[in-house]
């Protein structure tokens, strides 16, 4: 099973860098229906748009239809639920009776469980007694197959940039990575949120943070031929050795 995993593009349509956003997440997509083979999905982790407004989410919405693979997304600290899923309205795998957009995909080899970490107002994250509620549902409802949890906010300590922990709390995070450890089918979790790559893990589960997709947000170091060239990474999946990630960038000759 192959993986795009893409985050933080930020759209935003009245800041100084707005084409360099839209574009960067154009050329995204451009870049990842030209892959061979193709990936049977792609996932988005959070902060799709910049305000949470729905004039944003129409003009992400219109990037995201260009994509050959199926497209799934979750909530950054920068979205809003209701727009996200006014925009989204014909996606079916979002629940519509529950107040966070959480929910699990079994349609592939690795089962992908998506999580709600959104705090309104706040740039950590919150994982609530609910949260986690769904969360144990979840999982126990398929205690075989391999597992896949995606999140906006990285779960675990980061390891570069000022910010080593991202959640209101530490009784917020360990209520998202207890249930985690407790699984034995989690296999790898994946995070957006501090615009630079890192890894980390979860009581041995290994956490893989991707840098923004939008260049003009991107913390970190990077060769001057590739700063202005967006990195999104493919997750590659094999039932031997668990899950392998490269790096993809956009645009370098």
């Amino acid at each position: 099973m192959l993986i795009a995993h893409i985050s933080d593009t930020h759209i935003a349509l009245d800041t100084p860098d707005s084409e360099t956003r839209i574009s960067d997440f154009e050329r995204t997509i451009a870049h990842i229906n030209a892959l061979d083979p193709q990936p049977d999905v792609i996932f988005h982790t959070g902060d799709l748009v910049q305000n949470g407004r729905l004039d944003e989410y129409t003009h992400a919405v219109e990037i995201l239809a260009e994509a050959r693979a199926p497209v799934y997304v979750i909530p950054g600290n920068k979205d809003d639920r209701v727009n996200l899923r006014s925009a989204f309205v014909g996606a079916s795998y979002l629940d519509r009776k529950s107040p966070f957009i959480t929910y699990a995909i079994d349609d592939f080899p690795v089962r992908l469980i998506a999580l709600d970490t959104l705090d309104p107002g706040n740039n950590k994250g919150d994982f609530c007694a609910d949260r986690a509620s769904e969360l144990t549902a979840l999982l126990s409802t398929n205690h075989t197959k391999p597992t896949a949890v995606f999140a906006h906010h990285p779960p675990c300590k980061i390891n570069v940039g000022p910010e080593p922990w991202n959640f209101v709390t530490d009784e917020a995070m360990q209520r998202l990575s207890e249930p985690l450890q407790q699984s034995e089918n989690v296999i790898a979790v994946f995070c957006g949120h501090v615009h630079r790559p890192d890894f980390g893990e979860i009581d041995g589960t290994p956490v893989t943070v991707i840098p923004s997709i939008a260049t003009s947000l991107r913390w970190g170091e990077y060769p001057e031929a590739i700063k202005n060239c967006p990195i999104y990474f493919l997750h590659s999946y094999d039932p031997a050795t668990g899950f392998s990630t490269a790096s993809q960038v956009v645009d370098h000759q």
